[in-house]
């Protein structure tokens, strides 16, 4: 299984997808492109904007969402006119493909601003298994590879996975030694290894992800935040004020919960209080990109389904009237 489809699986856990059937119905501010050195790890804000002013978070879509039948160049697009200002990419080995993405990304005026790095779900870098870890950093070499050649400044890296096999604590030591592997690398491309929290059993609450990523004491290794990840066992507000300006990049979803089941459902209509989450990101000064993964939505609705969603990125998360 990729780890695309593993993540395309995640979001449809135990009942359905946000699109399913109802939905058609920085960190501190910088410049666009590579940071020289990331802003380090604290929780101070800085700068934060006005009470009352749209927070200057730039939209961003996941690729996976639009159209895999029309071409990158009519993806970007379509990214483009209906209203988001970067995408999310993924992990590509083929170099013709990757310089066709480059190339149809710049011929629709919108920035590749993250990769999100394949295999770390088939391959953890919490393997007790060194060929298992070898395909692991051989995969996120090349997400960053990708990363500088698209002028990303972010890799999306799950940085191990607790199962019968691998204790906690090995998957917090072992991670670390191999994510360790990495930071020359990052640090000569100049792009961030950001780590998200998932449903994989680790980095169970905001105190333990932000004594994992201060741990490397490198500004290269940052927190990919998910408002949505966290809703079943915890409160998105109380993560980005803990994690502070940790959080370099951030994924949008929601959650629903029901006596007996639980649903991921578009934004604004699950258990997330936006207000609260879009007054924390303004406490701790957060004025980079937040990217929405949720399902595609389905023809012929997708492209008001795209446009709808982004309306609710501007209302529930930047604030817009």
């Amino acid at each position: 299984m990729t780890d695309r489809t593993t993540r395309r699986e995640f979001l449809k856990t135990s009942a359905g997808v946000a699109a399913g059937g109802a939905l058609p119905s920085p960190r501190h501010s910088r410049e666009s492109g590579n940071p020289s050195v990331p802003a380090s790890a604290g929780t101070t804000a800085v700068n934060p904007p006005p009470a009352g002013d749209p927070l200057p978070i730039k939209k961003g879509v996941l690729l996976g969402m639009l159209p895999q039948d029309k071409s990158y160049a009519e993806r970007f697009k379509i990214a483009r006119d209906t209203g988001f200002e970067v995408v999310q990419a993924y992990t590509t080995e083929d170099a013709k493909l990757a310089d066709e993405i480059k190339a149809a990304a710049d011929g629709a005026g919108i920035r590749i601003d993250t990769v999100m790095n394949e295999g770390h779900w088939e391959w953890p870098l919490s393997s007790s298994d060194p060929a298992v870890v070898e395909k692991s950093l051989k995969r996120m070499e090349t997400s960053l590879h990708n990363a500088k050649l698209w002028g990303s400044d972010a890799v999306l890296l799950v940085p191990a996975v607790v199962n019968p096999k691998t204790l906690y604590h090995d998957a917090w030591t072992r991670s670390q030694e191999n994510i360790r592997k990495l930071i020359p690398l990052a640090e000569e491309l100049k792009i961030v290894i950001a780590i998200e929290e998932v449903w994989n059993r680790f980095l169970l609450s905001p105190l333990e992800m932000a004594a994992y990523v201060d741990e490397f004491k490198s500004p290269w290794i940052k927190a990919w935040f998910d408002v949505g990840n966290v809703v079943l066992y915890g409160y998105p507000q109380d993560w980005i004020r803990t994690l502070g300006n940790r959080i370099y990049k951030v994924h949008l979803k929601d959650f629903k919960r029901l006596e007996d089941a639980y649903f991921w459902v578009n934004l604004g209509e699950g258990d997330i209080d936006w207000a609260e989450v879009r007054n924390a990101f303004r406490e701790i000064g957060f004025a980079d990109s937040a990217t929405v993964e949720l399902d595609g939505g389905k023809e012929p609705f997708l492209e008001p389904y795209l446009r709808d969603v982004s309306s609710r990125v501007d209302r529930l998360v930047l604030g817009k009237a």
